[in-house]
Parts: C-alpha cells; sequence; structure tokens
C-alpha cells in the first residue's frame, strides 16, 4: 500500500505542477526511485517490474503533455523512469538472491539440528552401551577373580570336613582360608571403591610436606631395607589443593609397586617440580620396565601382570588424579625401569586457607 500511495501520489504531482517548473519536475522524477528499491526490496524483482509498469501507466499522460510543450523534461522524465526502473529490478534481484540464500541457511539449520539430536541420541546410546560393556567386563573379570580364592577355600575346607587330616594338613589349610578370606576381602573392598569411590575432601596443603610425609610412612615397608627411597623435593614452596589422604595412599602405593619392580639395593627415586601451574610428581624405579602391548592396558580395572595382583590398584590410582583434576601417566625410565607420573593443579589464591 505504500509503495502503490507512493507511485500514484508522484504521478498526481507530476501532472498537476506547472510544466514551466523544472526543478520541481526534476525532483519528482528523482523521487521514482523511493517506491522502485522498496518494492525489489520487499517483493523481488518481480514486484518492482509491476511498480515500474504502475508507475509507466500512471505517468505516461504527463509525459504526453510535455512531450510537445517541455520535450527535454519529458526526456529525461522518461530516461529516469528507465534507469530507477532498472535499479529497481537489480535490488530486487539481489533481494531475491539474499532470500534464497537465507532459506537455505534456515532449511541447513534445520538439517543440522536435526543431525545434531540423532548424533546426541546415537552418543547417549553408545554410553549406555559401553556402561553395559564396561559393567559386563567387571563382572566377568570380578568373577573370574574370585573364583581361583573360592576355589583354594573350598579345597581346604573339604579336607577339614572329611576330619582324616593330620595336625600339618589342619594347620596349612586353616592357614589357606585365612589367607585367601584375606584375598578375597581386599578385592571386594578394591572392587568396591573402584566402583563406588568417595570424594575428595579438598584441602590446601603444601608440597613438600606431603611428599615428606609419604616418605616417612614408605620406610616403615618392608622393601624400603632393599630399596632405598631417594626424595628430590621442589625447592620453592608450592601449594596443591587436595585430598591429602587420597594422595598419600596412591603415592604410598606407587612407591611401594617400584621397590617391588627394582632389584635388591637399587634405589626408588621420589621427586617433584612445577610446570605451568600444575604440580609433578614421579615414581621412578630401574626394574624390568612394562612391556609396550602392556602400556596401553596397566591403568584398566582388573588388568595386572602381578602373580597375586587385584588389577584395581592403577585404576584407582588414576580415578582419584581424576577427581582432582590432574592425571596419571606412565612412560619408560632411562636407561632403564618406569616412571609414573602424577600431575595436580597448584592451588589457587582463593583456594588457599588462612594461615
Amino acid at each position: 500500500m505504500l509503495i502503490v500511495f507512493l507511485v500514484v501520489t508522484l504521478a498526481v504531482f507530476t501532472w498537476i505542477a506547472p510544466p514551466h517548473e523544472v526543478v520541481l519536475h526534476n525532483i519528482l522524477h528523482h523521487l521514482n526511485i523511493l517506491p522502485f528499491l522498496l518494492a525489489g526490496m520487499f517483493f523481488g524483482w518481480r514486484g518492482a517490474l509491476k511498480t515500474i509498469l504502475l508507475a509507466v501507466v500512471l505517468q505516461t499522460p504527463s509525459i504526453v503533455r510535455h512531450w510537445y510543450r517541455v520535450p527535454l523534461d519529458a526526456q529525461d522524465q522518461v530516461v529516469e523512469l528507465s534507469t530507477f526502473g532498472a535499479a529497481g529490478i537489480i535490488a530486487g534481484v539481489l533481494s531475491d538472491r539474499e532470500r534464497l540464500q537465507r532459506v537455505r541457511v534456515e532449511a541447513t539449520k534445520i538439517e543440522l539440528e536435526r543431525v545434531y539430536n540423532e548424533l546426541q541420541q546415537n552418543i547417549e546410546q553408545l554410553k549406555k552401551t559401553e556402561r553395559l560393556t564396561a559393567a559386563g567386563q567387571l563382572s566377568a573379570s570380578l568373577a573370574h577373580e574370585i573364583r581361583n580364592p573360592l576355589a583354594s577355600i573350598s579345597g581346604a575346607a573339604g579336607i577339614l570336613a572329611r576330619g582324616q587330616a593330620s595336625l600339618e594338613s589342619r594347620s596349612e589349610c586353616l592357614t589357606i582360608l585365612t589367607k585367601e578370606s584375606q584375598r578375597l576381602n581386599k578385592l571386594l573392598t578394591n572392587f568396591l571403591e573402584f566402583a563406588r569411590p568417595r570424594l575428595p575432601r579438598m584441602q590446601s596443603i603444601e608440597s613438600s610436606e606431603l611428599i615428606q610425609s609419604v616418605a616417612s610412612l614408605a620406610e616403615h615397608a618392608s622393601y624400603s631395607e632393599r630399596n632405598p627411597l631417594m626424595v628430590e623435593v621442589e625447592p620453592t614452596p608450592r601449594e596443591i589443593f587436595c585430598d591429602a589422604e587420597q594422595i598419600k595412599q596412591l603415592l604410598l602405593n606407587l612407591i611401594l609397586n617400584a621397590m617391588q619392580a627394582s632389584e635388591s639395593e637399587v634405589p626408588v627415586l621420589l621427586r617433584s617440580s612445577a610446570r605451568r601451574g600444575w604440580l609433578c610428581i614421579d615414581v621412578c624405579d630401574q626394574g624390568k620396565g612394562i612391556d609396550p602391548e602392556d602400556m596401553a592396558h596397566i591403568f584398566e580395572p582388573f588388568f595386572t601382570t602381578k602373580e597375586n595382583g587385584t588389577g584395581l590398584g592403577l585404576a584407582i590410582a588414576a580415578q582419584i588424579t581424576m577427581q582432582h583434576g590432574g592425571s596419571l601417566t606412565c612412560h619408560p625410565n632411562e636407561p632403564r625401569g618406569t616412571v609414573f607420573r602424577i600431575e595436580v593443579p597448584l592451588a589457587a589464591e582463593g583456594d588457599r586457607l588462612p594461615q
């Protein structure tokens, strides 16, 4: 309606304006560009063409009247109608192209949203499948680990039940029952710690104090008599925000594993360093090392290379470091052995407890 109103108004004013008012006619001719461009922008080139035809029909009487009285003005009116009409059609073509592009973008957006929703559903399904698979693998592994102690307990109980065993056999059977029961208890305890980990009780602690505390605990272990522990602490005081008990237990287990893996009289190295907001704690042994094919599986539940291992120690250790926002990694030591590295973030200013 606005465009039609402009076309009609310009045609009426062009008709009623005196022919000798050349300046006024020139202004009216130039104003024709407004309805042409508006029609092209809002209705495309087809709308612009219809507007041009309407303007030509309404202004033709003025052109005919002025053709003989003021031919220069009539010619100027024809040229400007043609020029501005072409501009309106070009604007309409560009507007149509922009609308088409917008429609394509909207269609692409809808398609991407559909694909994204399908992908999210597939991811959730994969997660559910992965959880079920992991639960099945854990159950199978747990059943396998429980079967051996149960077989020993069953055999010892059968010997005792027959009542014909010697005193020495009875003592041996009781030892088997006690040992295997403890082994089962340890296995189930580790499994529950892995399956239902305790949330960390975070507090700020000085890293060298924590490391020295762990070193003192390790010195009381039986392995420390044949494998001395060397400690290299970061000289600059560093604070970490962590569950001190969990980190101590984690480090102690890694140190004991390193002592078991090392030959007699070969020291185990415990060192710390700070790098770009992270505290790195390395436990280095000089044992036989870990086979490359086993390196990718050592943090998996129930994977172990020890004869009496549960395969949950390193899995729990990795889980604890993840809860602290860090990581536990393993790589070969030089010239031999293995290095287990714990990386935890240093305490921020807001995490530090008041002294």
